[in-house]
């Protein structure tokens, strides 16, 4: 078997022995039948179900004043869910533009609320987090919103705001159980799970119990996290397969360490790469670097007319989706929990003899 390396923002790597162990179950994983043919209510998906919560509280830490739902429509869908569930009976919410992800958020949050940015980065070019100290709150937001790690600009939150009075909403698509996270200072977190802990097609959401009960009439019912609590997720049919497959990853992460652990490796997987960067006049990354991203870490060749034999070469020896977004160009290396330290270094070599080769 020849695997590449997979530097895709998502969906992204996933850990080989979870792929085998899909692989081996996909025909016959409960009384003669595949996980996509079970039914969603039996006993033998009901307690996958209880399983992966099980896991996620345990990785998490999760207090039992949260629930854990597992939703469906992606981040995308959280934009528009979380005001709808969350105003009550105020009419501002603050966010923090920070990149893409968060104007998105800014955006659909518009459709339902009035939206105060609090701060933007904007005049930065996206390449850092506005000091908390600028923040120019609302006196009456239902919540606060933050995108705490950016996957086009490679910006991200290393210490989370604190010190004010208000719910604290985190999008963590793209850094959630990459390292560990202090559930209690947020009102309500959710992340889609391609990037680091299954294939798209969940979303998990986590949320203060008191902040429940709170949606607006307007809520569609498959959005209502009141409605989805007591279901356990369940109130329609789920993706079974891409939740058995989550059951899996969250699995394989109680089995390297928990939490801890991977943010060791994944520190020290940016960090080589950072290194790579800065010591080369060939390389160059402009993302200030108390925020630089352990996730998605943005890069330029100093001729960019090289990009395409760049990517070129990079693919034939099996690094693949290194070619950054189309708004900020250049390559774009995403390094998610599934992503070996071997990946890495691989990619470090084969950027210092193509620099020898073409600097």
């Amino acid at each position: 078997m020849n695997r590449s390396y997979n530097f895709s923002a998502g969906p992204a790597m996933l850990p080989l022995v979870v792929l085998a162990r899909a692989q081996k179950e996909l025909l016959e994983w409960n009384a003669g039948m595949s996980v996509m043919e079970v039914s969603h209510r039996g006993a033998a998906f009901m307690a996958l179900v209880a399983s992966c919560e099980e896991r996620l509280r345990l990785l998490l830490r999760i207090p039992a004043n949260y629930k854990v739902l597992f939703m469906q429509g992606g981040a995308s869908a959280q934009f528009a869910a979380v005001p709808l569930n969350l105003l009550g009976d105020r009419k501002t919410v603050d966010y923090i533009d920070t990149g893409v992800w968060s104007q998105k958020a800014i955006s659909e949050a518009r459709r339902y609320a009035n939206v105060n940015v609090a701060a933007s980065a904007k005049e930065a070019n996206y390449t850092t987090v506005p000091l908390q100290s600028a923040w120019k709150l609302s006196a009456d937001a239902a919540y606060l919103h933050i995108t705490p790690n950016e996957t086009i600009q490679g910006v991200e939150y290393h210490q989370f705001p604190q010190g004010f009075d208000r719910v604290l909403v985190a999008d963590m698509s793209s850094t959630l159980l990459s390292r560990p996270v202090d559930v209690t200072q947020f009102g309500l977190i959710y992340a889609g799970v391609q990037k680091n802990i299954g294939p798209a097609g969940l979303t998990i959401v986590i949320v203060r119990e008191d902040l429940l009960n709170k949606a607006s009439a307007l809520t569609p019912s498959i959005l209502n996290y009141s409605l989805q609590a007591p279901e356990h997720s369940l109130y329609n049919t789920p993706p079974t397969f891409i939740w058995y497959m989550v059951n899996l990853v969250l699995e394989w992460l109680v089995e390297q360490g928990g939490l801890a652990a991977m943010a060791a490796v994944n520190e020290r997987k940016a960090t080589a790469l950072y290194d790579a960067i800065d010591s080369s006049a060939f390389y160059k990354n402009t993302v200030d670097k108390a925020y630089r991203s352990w996730m998605n870490i943005p890069f330029t060749l100093a001729q960019d007319k090289r990009d395409g034999l760049f990517l070129e070469e990079a693919e034939k020896v099996g690094l693949m989706n290194l070619k950054g977004h189309r708004m900020v160009g250049g390559m774009r290396a995403s390094l998610y929990n599934a992503m070996p330290e071997e990946g890495v270094h691989n990619l470090i070599g084969f950027m210092q003899d193509f620099e020898r080769r073409y600097g």
